[in-house]
């Protein structure tokens, strides 16, 4: 097609900033933000420097796995799992609902709940359309679980990081204080999940076709990217440090696709958007709590521990999560509860992780998952949307809250 030479194109730079997601514009506004807390002396010189320190691991970790992920994606191991795991189920929903519950949560607690958002949701989305049944009940599988199944383990979700470096855990010890609280949260999203979503009237259908076995388009790189996903979660169990670990899990798959698949290694595989976003949020959050936020915090969390006090730190920490975002609202709560108050500590944690499904905005993994759902032509019932998930972020934050206090 030929311009219209009486309009003159427009300039590259304007080009630029169209193209700009919503989301880079709110990364780039909250890093600028932080930035100019630490120029201005809101946040001190010292503090700042702490704060980048503290975040700079996290910071490794969470765009090492990003990469590991999207290229874990890229070489069709979740397709082909998500297939396999419709063929094991021969037809049967009850099974389905049982393995994908399964995959779910063993993506958000290996991979981090932002894999499972970002990668996971468009692959049941397509597992659904290959099924024929309605896309919701596995939409909804996939966002829940992305939350409520990341207590398990310190990669499982940035606050889990967090919390295993305040009170002193190494991996192995943090997953078996965390083991029951986790299989609380995940037992409630199920009977939810079940009678919401996946139930015969909501369903629709008795029993499902099963899809034929598909293989991956490159057999190397599948096993490739299998042996990469094994060597990071061993690292883990290892105790090796996170970081170290995703980054050395995805040097292994960006050296095969160096050989395999140049051309899929581009700068955009680099989460730049989330570790400013990242960034930002330490260094404003750090900057709110010196002027005024802590004390709210502290009211909220009230002063006092036992069965009471965990509650109310579980309770803050969701109600806080939704409010602002689960990142920003632990590093709230953190900064006010005593350091030896460890219960007190996983119970915010429990509500910052399993309680941000309520608002789109609670945690990153929701935003992400209602962005993928936009873009595969999936228009989320929001009104139902929220009222379910409040139900399941007091239920479960309460069962996970009961669970803590058992392990205790």
């Amino acid at each position: 097609m030929i311009p219209d030479v009486g309009e003159p194109p427009a300039p590259a730079g304007r080009t630029r900033l169209r193209r700009l997601h919503p989301l880079d514009g709110v990364a780039l506004g909250l890093a600028l933000l932080g930035a100019a807390c630490a120029l201005t002396g809101l946040l001190p010189r010292a503090e700042t420097a702490a704060t980048l320190a503290r975040v700079l691991p996290l910071l490794l970790f969470l765009g090492t796995v990003v990469v590991l992920a999207e290229l874990t994606a890229v070489a069709g191991v979740f397709d082909v799992l998500a297939t396999r795991l419709a063929i094991a189920a021969r037809g049967s929903y009850p099974a389905l609902f049982v393995l994908c519950v399964g995959f779910a949560s063993v993506t958000t607690i290996a991979l981090n709940l932002d894999t499972t958002a970002v990668l996971l949701t468009p692959v049941m989305l397509a597992l659904a359309r290959r099924l024929g049944m309605p896309p919701l009940p596995l939409a909804m599988t996939t966002v829940w679980l992305a939350n409520t199944a990341s207590l398990l383990l310190p990669v499982s979700n940035l606050t889990n990081l967090l919390a295993a470096d305040r009170v002193g855990l190494d991996p192995l010890p943090y997953a078996a204080r965390m083991a029951l609280p986790q299989l609380a949260a995940i037992g409630v999203t199920m009977a939810l999940l079940w009678a919401g979503y996946w139930r015969r009237g909501r369903r629709g259908s008795a029993r499902f076709v099963a899809p034929e076995r598909s293989a991956p388009v490159d057999r190397v790189l599948y096993r490739t990217a299998l042996a990469g996903c094994l060597l990071f979660v061993a690292g883990i169990l290892a105790g090796v440090e996170i970081g170290i670990a995703s980054a050395v899990a995805a040097g292994l798959l960006l050296a095969g696709f160096a050989v395999r698949s140049r051309a899929t290694l581009r700068p955009t595989l680099v989460p730049w958007r989330l570790l400013l976003l990242v960034t930002g949020l330490f260094l404003v959050v750090q900057t709110l709590g010196r002027h005024g936020l802590g004390d709210l915090v502290g009211v909220l969390l009230g002063p006092d521990g036992g069965t009471l006090g965990a509650l109310r730190a579980g309770g803050t920490g969701a109600l806080l999560a939704n409010t602002v975002n689960n990142l920003p609202a632990y590093v709230a709560g953190e900064a006010v509860l005593p350091p030896g108050d460890v219960t007190r500590l996983l119970a915010l944690l429990v509500g910052t992780n399993v309680g941000p499904l309520v608002t789109p905005w609670a945690s990153l993994a929701t935003l992400l998952w209602y962005e993928r759902c936009r873009a595969a032509g999936l228009a989320v019932p929001l009104g139902r949307f929220v009222a379910a998930s409040a139900v399941l972020a007091v239920t479960a934050t309460l069962a996970a809250v009961g669970a803590l206090l058992i392990t205790g």
